[in-house]
């Protein structure tokens, strides 16, 4: 069995253990007010680094997580722990302040010059703010606050836009698994076209996928958290019976390789294309379980595995949507289910105000809404008018100037935002009008249409125009209708 797991330089920057150790459960460990001693912690994180993982994730919210893995780095030796964390702001402006200052409460709870992986996630692709973010971030990147960029929970689609905006991100925190395999398809095909990687967790379905679970009754009372958000996977997957054949052919991939079901798991997920490594959950204080994940390394799957595999995979249903939409929209993903009281929380993108007579408009302050003199959308009694839209930031800048789907991307959440705001939803949109300079800018377009709106399915007109201002490539207009019945 080898001896050390194996590594993976992903950047100039950063070199990373291929299995990295997840402290999530940390949250957990301290959710009734006792928090862990630090240089207790600490030592609990040498036993991993010692065993050659030491590449840490956490986040912001998971309890004293950053506080520990500081620890962990004030007592020296090489090599240096890697540390990755994430800042999960609640939508709102993202001015250079808000972030700067989400930044150095990340450097003084970790007690570091800079952050080696900083990742962003955002709530709602509505609140268009996440871009500034971004862009925010990539300059405090410049400064040497951030060692690398990434984000986490970003769709196909979200992750490209800020690509292609020239936002340098590294790497997307995604689930990953033999259940939840949507990260195989167009996520993994951005990463190829940018260079990006994929960092998985959820690899062992909240721990279903162990021999633990083999030939054994679905389980009809579940408190722990993370095994309620897993469990919703494995009903939506197509139920107990898919996943039971799911975790029979692991188990005799396991069987052949000396093995765990486990291990199995994980290798698959860390054989994907632009998977740099697999994120494994450790709970601090009890069983370290390096000798077995060290496993993972001792072998890898052939054509005959990955068959045996993708038989069981006929036996399940695709997770709807893309990555991260588990957090965004039906079907809630999630250990306490539906999210919407959560996300209908979240102030409106835009603030509503009085227009003639009844009506009520929205404005994003943009410069040729005030020079020209109009609003981004209006409200007159149940029907929202959107003006035509571009994909422009700032005063006149063009985001994503060269990906025409990567714009319509961006113009139509900020059509979206204008809905919201007034009142209404994506579902009510009822007409778009799309101008486009390209013939060939038209399949793209076309599919980032039908990401944000295949479900509201409203009428369409697409007009090729001889041109657009500056680097638009394309403008849309929208018509929405509220309280239909």
């Amino acid at each position: 069995m080898t001896q050390r797991p194996a590594r993976l330089r992903i950047s100039d920057r950063i070199e990373i253990s291929r299995a990295l150790t997840g402290l999530w459960q940390v949250a957990d460990i301290e959710k009734d007010g006792q928090t862990i001693d630090p240089d207790q912690g600490a030592d609990w994180l040498e036993a991993y680094r010692a065993d050659g993982f030491d590449t840490f994730d956490m986040a912001d919210h998971y309890g004293s997580a950053e506080i520990i893995a500081g620890r962990l780095i004030a007592r020296g030796g090489s090599p240096r722990p890697m540390t990755f964390t994430k800042w999960c702001p609640a939508p709102g402006p993202m001015t250079a302040d808000i972030v700067r200052r989400g930044v150095e409460e990340r450097l003084e709870r970790l007690k570091v010059e800079r952050v080696d992986l900083l990742q962003f996630h955002w709530w709602s692709f509505e609140h268009p703010q996440w871009l500034d973010a971004l862009h925010e971030l990539a300059r405090l990147r410049e400064e040497g606050l951030i060692g690398e960029l990434g984000v986490t929970n970003f769709d196909a689609a979200h992750f490209n836009l800020a690509l292609s905006d020239g936002v340098p991100l590294l790497t997307n925190q995604v689930s990953f698994s033999l259940i939840d395999r949507r990260a195989a398809g167009e996520l993994a095909e951005v990463c190829e076209r940018h260079g990006a990687w994929l960092l998985a967790y959820g690899t062992l379905n909240g721990g279903f996928l162990s021999e633990k679970w083999l030939g054994k009754a679905e389980p009809n009372d579940i408190s722990d958290w993370s095994k309620m958000k897993y469990h919703r996977f494995i009903q939506t997957a197509g139920g107990w019976g898919a996943f039971q054949s799911v975790l029979g052919a692991a188990d005799t991939v396991a069987r052949k390789h000396g093995v765990s079901i486990s291990n199995v798991a994980t290798r698959w997920v860390l054989e994907q294309r632009r998977v740099a490594g697999v994120i494994i959950g450790a709970r601090l204080g009890e069983a370290v379980h390096t000798q077995d994940n060290l496993r993972l390394f001792s072998f890898e799957l052939d054509d005959d595995d990955r068959d045996t595999l993708g038989k069981a995979f006929a036996d399940t249903l695709p997770i709807p949507g893309d990555c991260g939409d588990e957090y965004r929209k039906p079907p809630f993903l999630t250990a306490s289910g539906d999210l919407s009281h959560h996300l209908n929380a979240i102030p409106k993108p835009m603030t509503a105000e009085p227009a003639l007579g009844s009506a009520t408009r929205v404005v994003t302050g943009s410069y040729w809404e005030e020079a020209a003199g109009y609003c981004r959308a209006q409200r007159i009694g149940d029907r929202v008018l959107v003006s035509g839209t571009t994909a422009t930031a700032g005063v006149d800048r063009a985001v994503a100037p060269d990906d025409a789907g990567a714009q319509t991307t961006y113009i139509l959440d900020r059509i979206i935002s204008a809905v919201v705001s007034l009142g209404g939803r994506a579902e009510d949109i009822v007409r778009t009008r799309i101008y486009v300079t390209e013939d060939a800018d038209v399949p793209a377009i076309a599919r980032a249409h039908g990401r944000a709106l295949g479900q509201a399915k409203p009428a369409n007109t697409l007009i090729r125009v001889a041109g657009l201002i500056g680097d638009h490539r394309v403008e849309i207009e929208a018509e929405a209708i509220i309280n239909r019945d």
